[in-house]
């Protein structure tokens, strides 16, 4: 259907994928507060379909039996629906439906941040070619509004850096080490027990769930395409309770961070989510629990940053239903919300040279000439140390290093060479550090 054949006298009709904690959100808020939505929108706002894998299945809502259906390809492509809402998550089928959808006409809301890291050109594409809407507000951080003010409050200005906890499980998780003492098995028991992480936790703990939300805000934040293979991940599994103690010991917190940096001059961009120490002066230290936060570092707004709940049911349906609102909007007035921006075509860089400080923990023997020997490790890969101190004594001898800036490749060379040395029973944690220190 054609923007100019839109009756903006009938409703807005949605369809909606999946009936899950989200979804069933999503359609109680359609249902029963129909009349505030179409008030906002500026006509009402109708939802004529749910697509399910099963019918039989009990669900928390009380709906009529008549929208629910397992044919999802003929609800996305019915030609009376306007927006469909896609909350079944994965790769496939909703990467065909999606598509079937922009085919059909239209518009698309998604939560599906898997999807959108590794298909978002193809997706953008599909949009722009049938001149319909893809928002994604619920995908990087539940309800906090991050994507919007990427792709268009900051829009006239040059973001430089974009730092994010957008991962409430290994937040959690990380918190509960710190404040308590516990070990990371302890703290994932904990986490589980509370609803926080999956039965399953790989993709939380692992850090692939934070490594796709690092592939969209690096794209919309330096207007280049990033995928999730161009991210760097490393998850949180290693992290012990000695690393939490020893970065209190630096007023610091250990966090799980998502990190985004351009260097226009070189015509690079990075991607990279790992465990990282901060210290307690930076926002996002006092990033509690299960909730999240993302760190924006502008050349004329300088430092903002977006902080809330970032899961669970209603406010993942809040960023949801914002971006319906919105979609349905630009439907009734026949308008178009922002597009994909590449322009900068920016060249995703490997880890090996992206530049930050890092924690050397050694175990060490306890004699003459141990401290000038790892000195001249250190030196010899040109990584130059800030500070060092010696931790316990005889067989519990550990030397502790913060270096400045290093690249990993020389980090990595450094670490090599530590572990030849026969002083160095052991390079017992390498960890790196953000912020000042």
């Amino acid at each position: 259907m054609a923007p100019n054949d839109l009756n903006q006298e009938r409703p807005i009709r949605v369809a909606l994928l999946g009936c899950g904690v989200v979804g069933t959100e999503v359609a109680r808020v359609l249902t029963t507060d129909s009349e505030e939505l179409g008030r906002r929108v500026g006509a009402k706002v109708e939802l004529v379909g749910i697509g399910v894998r099963r019918l039989e299945r009990a669900r928390e809502i009380d709906l009529d039996p008549a929208l629910f259906t397992t044919d999802a390809h003929a609800l996305v492509t019915r030609e009376d629906v306007d927006v469909v809402i896609e909350l079944i998550g994965g790769i496939e089928p909703a990467r065909e439906l999606m598509l079937a959808a922009f085919g059909a006409g239209a518009s698309v809301v998604t939560a599906n941040k898997a999807l959108l890291a590794e298909h978002g050109a193809e997706l953008y594409a599909a949009a722009e070619a049938a001149e319909r809407d893809l928002y994604y507000e619920a995908a990087v951080a539940g309800a906090i509004p991050i994507i919007r003010p990427l792709r268009e409050s900051l829009a006239g200005d040059r973001v430089t850096r974009v730092l994010g906890i957008v991962n409430g499980t290994t937040n959690y998780i990380l918190d509960a080490m710190t404040t308590t003492g516990a070990s990371f098995d302890d703290a994932l028991e904990a986490a589980q027990r509370l609803g926080y992480a999956e039965a399953d936790p790989t993709a939380d703990v692992e850090g692939f769930d934070a490594a796709a939300k690092a592939a969209i805000l690096s794209g919309l934040a330096f207007h280049t395409r990033m995928t999730l293979s161009d991210v760097h991940c490393e998850g949180i599994t290693n992290v012990t309770a000695t690393d939490v103690r020893s970065a209190k010991a630096m007023d610091c917190v250990v966090k799980l961070l998502a990190i985004c940096e351009s260097d226009p001059e070189r015509g690079t961009v990075s991607a990279r989510v790992h465990p990282v120490m901060i210290p307690n002066s930076h926002p996002l230290a006092s990033v509690r629990g299960a909730f999240n936060a993302v760190f924006v570092e502008c050349e004329a707004a300088g430092e903002l940053m977006f902080y809330g709940p970032g899961a669970g049911g209603a406010p993942t349906a809040s960023a949801v239903l914002g971006d319906l609102v919105t979609v349905a909007r630009h439907r009734r007035n026949c308008v178009f919300g922002p597009k994909e921006t590449s322009h900068a075509d920016l060249t995703p860089i490997s880890i090996d040279q992206a530049r930050t400080r890092y924690y050397v923990s050694l175990d060490v023997d306890d004699r003459p000439g141990v401290l000038s020997a790892v000195a001249q490790a250190f030196a010899n890969h040109n990584v130059s140390i800030k500070t060092v101190r010696q931790e316990g004594r005889g067989s519990d001898a550990q030397l502790v290093v913060v270096t400045h800036e290093a690249s990993e490749a020389e980090l990595a060379a450094t670490v090599a060479d530590l572990r030849s040395q026969d002083m160095v029973r052991g390079v017992s944690s390498v960890m790196r550090v953000e912020g000042v220190v």
